[in-house]
């Protein structure tokens, strides 16, 4: 279930109705085959792309359409990563669901700005909720707030020449994984994307956790060839 409470009268009445959401039952509500041939249109011919090519097609689609369908996607896709990436920067457990929600309401508000040669939505939705996280443990001003660590200063602003040169990695990168070949798609997809661990992975492939680790390390050797330089830092994969 969705809970979409936190969102304002206002909002909630243009997304779907009040209280819990089903998904079937808003595609159904908000036009039934027409929605969901737009969503084959705004998806189509990308079953096999990675999700979170996927999840940047969405916000993309979203930030012209507002279409409710895309939006529940998305929620259901980075809300729960985000509650779990706030904490592991700390939050507790209520904080985390409330500061997910809350990104997630800026994605709809926001999506608009959201420009995919620049980031993934990965990238844009986690800053998000970083710089929210930050936000809210400078209101709080809490005794064991560091102002000098390095996590909670925002980020500068990226430089033309940098967010170009960030847009062209990231555009290889994605060239880079959809040619591999499928079985190491796979394991890259549960790894880098899911955050499944490598023995979670074995047990739901049917394969030796030896045989995981060697298609990931040979899709990596993949990836940086395709890079021309170093490591493949993780994120760059989200």
């Amino acid at each position: 279930m969705l809970d979409f409470s936190f969102i304002s009268p206002d909002d909630r009445g243009r997304i779907a109705a009040p209280g819990h959401i089903r998904p079937r039952v808003v595609l159904t509500a908000v036009g039934g085959s027409d929605l969901a041939g737009r969503r084959q249109r705004v998806n189509s011919g990308t079953s096999a792309d990675p999700v979170p090519a996927q999840m940047t097609r969405l916000l993309a689609a979203l930030a012209e359409t507002h279409d409710q369908a895309d939006f529940i996607r998305l929620f259901e896709y980075y809300a729960p990563r985000i509650k779990t990436y706030l904490r592991r920067l700390g939050a507790d457990d209520a904080t985390a669901e409330e500061l997910a929600q809350e990104a997630m309401l800026t994605v709809w508000r926001k999506a608009g700005f959201f420009d995919p040669a620049k980031a993934s939505a990965g990238t844009w939705i986690f800053a998000i909720a970083r710089n929210l996280r930050i936000d809210r443990l400078r209101r709080e001003r809490r005794p064991e707030l560091d102002p000098d660590d390095p996590a909670l200063v925002p980020d500068p602003e990226t430089p033309p020449d940098d967010a170009l040169a960030a847009g062209q990695r990231e555009r290889t990168i994605r060239a880079a994984v959809a040619t591999l070949p499928p079985e190491q798609a796979e394991v890259i997809a549960l790894s880098f994307y899911e955050d499944t661990p490598h023995s979670e992975i074995s047990t739901r492939l049917g394969i030796p956790l030896g045989t995981v680790k060697s298609r990931l390390r040979l899709a990596m050797n993949r990836i940086r060839a395709a890079l021309g330089d170093g490591p493949t830092p993780m994120e760059d994969l989200r």
